[in-house]
């Protein structure tokens, strides 16, 4: 559902001050919800002995976080439009806050993973609703600079998440993971509270249940269906057929509902799909997701399966990315508005394209900075995408669809993001498998290796620990190969993307400056 609150044109924000305040303040709220996508992941085996969990079972604690945040994401338009932008800010960072307290304290598996919903459902919000207040407070040539900030923000907590939460948890215990949110969530309310102006509800639209639940039904099926495939060996179970025919008749029913109701009648305001920069911008964002997140997800658990890495380690030597997103962030956020967005665009996906290529090129032996610094370049490629997409999307669209707007772009980054995670490690396991047939085929006494003494003494196939030495050696190459085929495929994506900027008409710049409609006191 569209709409927000009353309407205030930046010029009566009032004190720059201010703008300066709120900006913090959000993205204080903004950068707590996006570290808690990740930053469990670490801690997961420290509290599958805690909580008496089995693998399958502690793996909840991510998936009810991930599917309750996609359900509830789309409703933040309708919810802005009904109880105003600031009762709604308070009211998600409130409940985030102490579901974070109350999946510190969980002493069984049931109520973190009660605790993880609550935090998903109330954690939804911020992120669209943060975005949407930076774009309301800023005139329309600092919106760059602001989409600099938020991107800050939203990029930079995925990706500190396993550095945090593994120096949290080695340094203290897993539960500090979750109540490191309750000082920060207890500012940002401070600062909300304190700073943004209520607005009164503009209550355009009645709630459409019909439309809510089918779409909420088919995205908790996909996020089910992409976080436990790989798992569950795909459609060979019973439970992915479930979750695919759920999915598929869930959204059949909403497109039908949508596409036969009144605009303004229906959950989804389908007038956001007459914008042709919008839709050309979520298309981008899917992709960036599919892209760019898959491959951070690779990184450290390479580093970590095949050449040892502790968990600390591999967040400290994949952390300095964050650093070029932020670089490269600051730097393009000044130029939004003076260079076309599609050539930063591209310069961007260009950067990212050589960083993926020097990680094609990764073997078994690696140093420290042979990570570091492809990172690196991935981050400043990224930071490159990320702003110029972001203020593109939103270029042309009226302040009075944003909140929305901001919902279903949050949304299908997620979405693009969970199906490229899958992707990755589904082709990886299958890929691997793959090479260490083929590689197995090739082993034998006769090969010139074993001519060597030392070779054949360690690797001896007449005995089992010779055998057992030789598969796990294979097994570890046949990894690294499969790792190899991802970055390579992420490669081959990358660039297909680049024509394709050509779809994004930049707006004019004879366009009026729309009314903005948040302020501040």
């Amino acid at each position: 559902m569209s709409g927000t609150a009353a309407v205030a044109g930046p010029e009566a924000s009032g004190d720059p001050i201010n703008r300066r305040m709120i900006t913090i303040f959000i993205m204080l709220a903004t950068i707590i919800q996006a570290l808690d996508g990740t930053i469990a992941n670490v801690a997961l085996p420290h509290m599958q002995g805690s909580l008496s969990a089995s693998q399958d079972q502690i793996t909840w604690v991510l998936t009810s976080y991930i599917v309750a945040a996609a359900i509830t994401t789309p409703l933040t338009g309708w919810l802005c439009d009904r109880f105003g932008q600031k009762n709604i800010f308070l009211v998600s960072i409130a409940g985030f806050t102490v579901a974070s307290m109350a999946c510190g304290v969980s002493m069984s598996l049931a109520q973190i993973v009660a605790a993880r919903l609550l935090q998903g459902v109330f954690g939804a919000a911020l992120v669209p609703l943060s975005q949407a207040v930076l774009l309301d407070i800023n005139p329309r040539e600092k919106h760059g600079s602001a989409m600099a900030v938020w991107g800050m923000g939203v990029m930079i907590g995925p990706i500190l998440g396993p550095t945090l939460g593994g120096w949290l948890t080695d340094s203290y215990n897993w539960r500090w993971v979750f109540f490191i949110n309750v000082p920060i969530g207890s500012l940002a309310f401070y600062g909300i509270l304190k700073y943004i102006r209520a607005t009164t509800a503009a209550r355009r639209m009645s709630f459409d249940m019909f439309g809510f639940a089918t779409l909420s039904i088919a995205i908790g099926a996909l996020q089910m269906l992409l976080d436990r495939g790989e798992q569950n060996d795909w459609f060979a179970a019973r439970e992915t057929w479930i979750e695919a025919i759920v999915l598929t008749m869930s959204f059949c029913y909403f497109l039908a509902h949508t596409a036969l109701r009144p605009a303004g009648k229906s959950f989804f305001d389908y007038r956001l799909l007459k914008n042709s920069n919008y839709v050309t911008g979520l298309l981008f964002i899917f992709i960036v997701g599919l892209v760019l997140f898959a491959t951070r997800a690779l990184t450290p658990a390479m580093l970590q399966a095949l050449m040892g890495y502790p968990a600390k380690v591999a967040g400290l030597v994949t952390a300095p990315s964050g650093f070029g997103t932020m670089l490269a962030m600051l730097v393009v956020g000044r130029l939004v508005g003076k260079v076309d967005f599609r050539v930063l665009l591209a310069i961007g996906f260009s950067v990212t394209a050589f960083s993926l290529w020097q990680m094609s090129r990764y073997t078994l032996v690696l140093s420290p900075s042979d990570i570091v610094w492809p990172g690196v370049i991935q981050g400043i490629g990224l930071g490159l995408v990320f702003v110029p997409l972001s203020a593109a999307t939103f270029a042309t669209l009226t302040p009075e669809m944003r909140a929305e707007g901001t919902a279903i772009y949050s949304l299908i980054r997620n979405i693009g993001s969970s199906i490229g995670i899958a992707l990755v490690q589904t082709l990886l396991v299958r890929n691997t498998q793959v090479a260490h047939s083929s590689l197995v085929e090739k082993i034998s006494g006769a090969s010139p290796a074993y001519q060597d003494a030392m070779v054949a003494s360690t690797y001896n196939l007449a005995t089992p620990s010779g055998l057992a030495v030789i598969n796990d050696e294979v097994t570890r190459q046949a990894s690294m190969i499969a790792y190899v085929n991802d970055f390579w495929l992420m490669l081959i994506m990358t660039l297909l993307v680049i024509p394709l900027l050509l779809l994004i008409r930049p707006p004019k710049t004879s366009m009026p400056v729309a009314m903005d409609h948040a302020a501040m006191e």
